[in-house]
């Protein structure tokens, strides 16, 4: 079978690690990548250094991975759909909802595979999450929260933290519910000086009444990535810096000690830290798109489950502004 020819767009901070992992990838060949401002890290190597998506589809590829910042993406990826090249275009889908659909109808109308690049679904802990849940490991599960915060990162430049870092959390926690948002409260922080917001924190609910909560800034100098499904049984914790897993069990035990038995809500039980295979998520999530352009079975996350998550995002912003709660239920 012939390698599938893939050209990559963006060559910044992650646009040279989707040029690492596509050279490591089975069945395709990266074979040209493209960047209007150059190659600060010298991605290109001896392939075709590009300076527009033009000269990149000239270059005959099958498929492409767009990293540029977010106001392009619906350019880019629009002239990647009308010439016919399946695309994964890094999160968030588009810069707004108007131009996320326009993506997504683009990709749907030319039969191509279109998909975003959610990386956070492909982390192992968070894979092996689900599954626990789907094997009802939590019994009914109540509430889903996540914490992620670190410094700033100079990458950024034009979009504030929701669109940025919270549109992970938006993602994965909507995929491990498996359940679409309802209702959206929020409020956000300027401290950094620049035009966008750098902390949020929002109180939100799912479709299948399950309340979430996150807490998402680049201001604090301690970074977390945390994810914390509570159940009837109990709560995994999921940390996706270290790939790493932890069931707290529900005690069966009573506590006979009257002081610290009121004080607990529910027994504590045993503490189990689960072995995982940890395979890069980044290599997992471009399997999923190199096998739903072969047309097999896959996990990809797709435009319409982007655009899901971008107005969720856009519902955060609008709940800061107005003090409302906003409904996003279609």
């Amino acid at each position: 079978m012939a390698l599938l020819r893939v050209g990559l767009i963006g060559l910044g901070m992650m646009g040279r690690h989707h040029a690492r992992v596509i050279r490591e990838l089975e069945g395709v060949q990266l074979v040209a990548v493209a960047d209007a401002f150059g190659d600060p890290h010298g991605t290109a190597g001896d392939l075709p250094l590009c300076r527009s998506v033009d000269e990149l589809i000239a270059e005959g590829i099958d498929m492409a991975v767009c990293a540029v910042p977010t106001g392009l993406h619906e350019e880019v990826g629009i002239a990647l759909a009308e010439a016919g090249i399946h695309t994964m275009v890094e999160k968030p889908i588009a810069s707004t909802i108007q131009g996320g659909q326009r993506l997504a109808q683009a990709f749907e109308d030319a039969g191509l595979v279109g998909a975003v690049g959610h990386i956070e679904r492909f982390n192992p802990a968070l894979q092996s999450l689900r599954s626990r849940i789907e094997s009802d490991d939590l019994g009914d599960v109540y509430q889903i929260s996540t914490r992620r915060q670190g410094p700033f990162p100079s990458r950024i430049a034009d979009v504030g933290v929701v669109k940025d870092l919270g549109t992970h959390d938006i993602d994965l926690t909507a995929w491990l519910a498996q359940s679409p948002y309802a209702s959206v409260s929020a409020r956000t922080s300027i401290r950094s000086g620049r035009p966008h917001e750098d902390m949020v924190s929002a109180s939100c609910q799912l479709s299948n009444g399950l309340i979430t909560s996150h807490l998402v800034n680049w201001l604090s100098p301690i970074k977390e990535r945390l994810t914390v499904v509570t159940g009837e049984k109990g709560a995994f914790v999921a940390d996706t810096l270290t790939a790493d897993l932890t069931f707290y069990e529900n005690g069966t035990i009573n506590t006979e000690w009257e002081a610290i038995s009121n004080f607990r809500g529910v027994t504590e039980g045993d503490v189990t830290r689960l072995a995982l295979t940890k395979r890069e998520p980044l290599k997992v999530e471009h399997e999923a798109f190199r096998d739903a352009v072969l047309g097999k079975r896959s996990t990809v996350v797709t435009m319409r489950e982007g655009l899901n998550t971008l107005r969720v995002a856009e519902a955060m912003l609008e709940s800061a502004q107005s003090g409302a709660a906003v409904d996003v239920r279609a």
